[in-house]
């Protein structure tokens, strides 16, 4: 089972209906993103890593998916993704376990992904 691309596609057809149903809220929510995302004291690929933390403490495979890719693109390494993981475990006891493994797999695949198209 994949944790990153089937997760992100699965999602992106009923997302896509719910942002057209409402998309000042959307528009909102983007903009929230973006500010808080926006690189400042905190690089953005360390906010990233945070992000998919909290995305493994919570539990969200769309979150996982979103946040082990963008963090990939901030330029995050499998294992910083694995440290910002191990976080989750002290803060979150037995579920990071599980949800800590799909989000390191997620970032492995995305990994992979961008380094067999890095060497093509």
């Amino acid at each position: 089972m994949s944790h990153g691309r089937e997760v992100r596609d699965a999602l992106r057809g009923p997302t896509r209906a719910l942002r057209q149903a409402i998309p000042h809220v959307y528009e909102g929510y983007r903009e929230l993103h973006d500010a808080a995302l926006a690189p400042g004291e905190l690089d953005a690929r360390t906010k990233e890593l945070i992000a998919l933390a909290i995305a493994v403490s919570k539990e969200c495979d769309g979150c996982v998916a979103a946040h082990a890719h963008a963090a990939l693109l901030q330029g995050a390494t499998p294992a910083e993704a694995a440290e910002a993981i191990g976080v989750t475990f002290l803060m979150n006891g037995g579920p990071a376990t599980v949800y800590g493994a799909r989000a390191y797999d997620a970032f492995r695949e995305f990994y992979e992904q961008h380094a067999a198209r890095a060497v093509a």
